[in-house]
């Protein structure tokens, strides 16, 4: 009885550790098992790349204004079935020069999925991030930063980079101040910052987005997209 109880417990354990690991490995943000993983980037000069997941929504217009007022590039991570809702705000975010990234077309969860899942999620959004005619190059962020192996291992395969972020301010509390005071706390050369502004009805985020803008360009940072940053350190 005592060796079946200490079996069952072992196994109890065993399991718990899995589970844990399991978790953290899927919300990594500096670690995945294959393929180039990109969460900040190595460079002196005093750059930081703004990026926003999820929309287009009708909220571009008052980013885009936001971003315009600081002489700001961004990285909008964008979902396929929101682009197709929304195509003319897809193109002013071409217009404006911004970067653009694939988030998935549904933003369901990518982990325990098919190739063929991966597939369709990723060329789908590809080919609508195109006809809005963005020719800029086409990095990945997946939906709720998680990853495990099937999908890495499918953007390794073609060559696709996993973009990630070492800055979330809505990750730390939901007093504007104190995010604003850890953005300027964290920041440093190379910094990628993870806001969400796209369905904010409030429009609270946008305000922390001209904040936080506000507060580093006072620190002398200056704004850059994710792919510029990349180069900025190829080029060191």
């Amino acid at each position: 009885m005592k060796k079946i109880m200490l079996i069952s417990i072992t196994g109890f354990c065993v399991l718990s550790l899995v589970v844990v690991g399991t978790y953290k490995w899927m919300n990594a943000r500096t670690f995945q098992m294959f393929g180039n993983l990109t969460s900040e980037v190595k460079i002196n000069e005093k750059v930081i790349a703004i990026t926003f997941d999820d929309g287009p929504t009708e909220n571009v217009d008052e980013i885009l204004t936001t971003l315009e007022k600081y002489e700001a590039k961004a990285t909008f991570f964008l979902i396929g079935r929101e682009i197709e809702k929304h195509p003319e705000e897809i193109e002013k975010i071409v217009k404006a020069g911004h970067g653009i990234g694939n988030h998935s077309y549904s933003h369901e969860r990518m982990i325990f999925k098919s190739r063929t899942y991966y597939r369709e999620e990723i060329e789908k959004t590809d080919e609508l991030i195109n006809q809005a005619g963005y020719d800029g190059q086409i990095d990945f962020r997946p939906p709720n930063g998680k990853k495990l192996i099937g999908l890495p291992y499918y953007l390794d395969k073609y060559k696709r980079e996993t973009i990630m972020w070492n800055i979330e301010p809505d990750s730390i509390s939901n007093d504007p101040y104190e995010k604003v005071a850890y953005v300027k706390e964290k920041a440093k050369p190379g910094s990628i910052i993870l806001l969400h502004p796209m369905y904010d009805e409030s429009r609270n985020v946008i305000q922390l987005l001209d904040e936080i803008l506000a507060a580093l360009t006072k620190e002398g940072f200056t704004f850059a997209t994710v792919n510029e940053l990349q180069q900025m350190a190829s080029n060191d």
